[in-house]
């Protein structure tokens, strides 16, 4: 009977349903956005390894006041220089800063101008998680000696050397010539931008060219990931001393490890998830009210049809069963197309940040539920309303 009724008022069966689907997609479609947004970030933390410390003047996320870091000090390769050597602790420390951005010729063939010229030494490749595809890394000899030697990345491989070995050629940058001894592995996009448009360069043969005086990026792996607060205390002390930080004043560096961005990250998405959910349990709240709604003008509208069930012994419980079907069917199958919808509108992130598809299995859960109780909870008053009509003034409405 509760199926029957609902394919014979098919205009208002599908305007509830309507509401069900537009409430459930808008609590769906969020969450799958958050969850998408925070595996997103997740993914961006492997970037850098679980032991490595980056300490920078600016924080990578700025949350709250600016004040007072644009007037920092900037890092610079003396202090490197003087940090490497006074570190007992911290292992494998490297510099990191982009010189420049800039074309690299081979021959006849040339990149796009935007090929991003970085600096480092010998502990470049392994602080930021790149492997090498063929060739060998930097040492130190290259370093201290600032030879003209260039490790390429796998974009530059495929522009300049697509069939033909890379290794031992040299390349142009900036009119000066350096011989590619190493090529990495390619390692994809993070935030929407390549990771495999780079060459490294000793960063004293692009000091001598570009000149010392710049700000940069100093990357320290700790002895293992049970030491890593020791080694942050290490570097926060050694660098209070060479950057002479008064001992009242806070320190003017930034020191980031994954844990701490991963904080960040989590109370940036608990706040998000938070948002989701308080707007998409206003429009349920708003969806449960319109079943009901609905389902009030449906009794009214089916009096007689009450009055006919009753008169020939259909009993209060058979009444109620009725309505509360007909309730929680439109819920259900509401709430399914709605987390279908919503799953696929919160995976449109996945293509424009590029990272893996996500399916909320919390909130589909949460919702398979929610939409039983709330056809439960929405659908009572019109089914004891129903059950509670009198048969014999039914039988008399027109």
């Amino acid at each position: 009977m509760a199926f029957g009724g609902l394919g014979s008022n098919k205009t208002r069966a599908a305007l509830t349903l309507l509401a069900i689907v537009v409430g459930v997609f808008a609590v769906i479609s969020a969450s799958t956005a958050v969850k998408v947004i925070d595996n997103f970030f997740r993914n961006t933390m492997t970037l850098m390894g679980s032991d490595v410390i980056n300490v920078t003047t600016r924080p990578s996320i700025v949350v709250g006041s600016h004040q007072g870091l644009a007037a920092r000090e900037p890092i610079t390769f003396r202090q490197f220089e003087r940090f490497r050597d006074m570190a007992e602790l911290s292992r494998a420390i490297s510099p990191d800063v982009v010189f420049r951005n800039a074309r690299v010729f081979f021959g006849e063939e040339t990149t796009e101008p935007n090929v991003r010229i970085r600096g480092g030494n010998e502990f470049w490749i392994t602080n930021n998680a790149y492997s090498m595809e063929e060739g060998r890394d930097l040492t130190r000899d290259d370093v201290e000696d600032a030879r003209s030697f260039v490790i390429i990345g796998a974009d530059i491989n495929d522009k300049l050397f697509r069939n033909r070995n890379a290794l031992g050629q040299r390349v142009r940058i900036d009119g000066q010539f350096y011989t590619v001894v190493g090529v990495m592995e390619k390692k994809g996009s993070a935030f929407g931008q390549t990771l495999d448009n780079l060459v490294l360069i000793p960063y004293t043969r692009l000091a001598s060219i570009y000149g010392r005086e710049r700000n940069i990026t100093l990357q320290i792996r700790a002895p293992s990931v049970m030491l890593i607060n020791e080694t942050v205390d290490e570097a926060t002390g050694l660098l209070r001393i060479i950057r002479q930080v008064p001992p009242d004043r806070d320190n003017d560096f930034e020191i980031e490890t994954n844990e701490s961005l991963r904080g960040v990250f989590d109370d940036f998405t608990g706040v998000l998830y938070l948002f989701g959910f308080v707007v998409g349990g206003i429009a349920l709240l708003g969806a449960g009210i319109g079943v009901m709604n609905i389902m009030l003008v449906s009794v009214t509208e089916r009096t007689r049809e009450i009055g006919i069930r009753k008169a020939v012994g259909a009993n209060r419980k058979s009444i109620v069963m009725q309505f509360l079907t007909e309730a929680v069917v439109i819920c259900q199958l509401g709430g399914v197309i709605g987390m279908f919808l919503g799953i696929l509108a919160g995976n449109i992130l996945v293509i424009l940040m590029d990272t893996t598809f996500v399916l909320p299995v919390f909130a589909i859960a949460t919702g398979i539920i929610g939409m039983t109780i709330i056809g439960v909870v929405f659908g009572v008053y019109p089914a004891w309303k129903a059950a509670r009509l009198d048969p014999i003034e039914s039988l008399r409405f027109e």
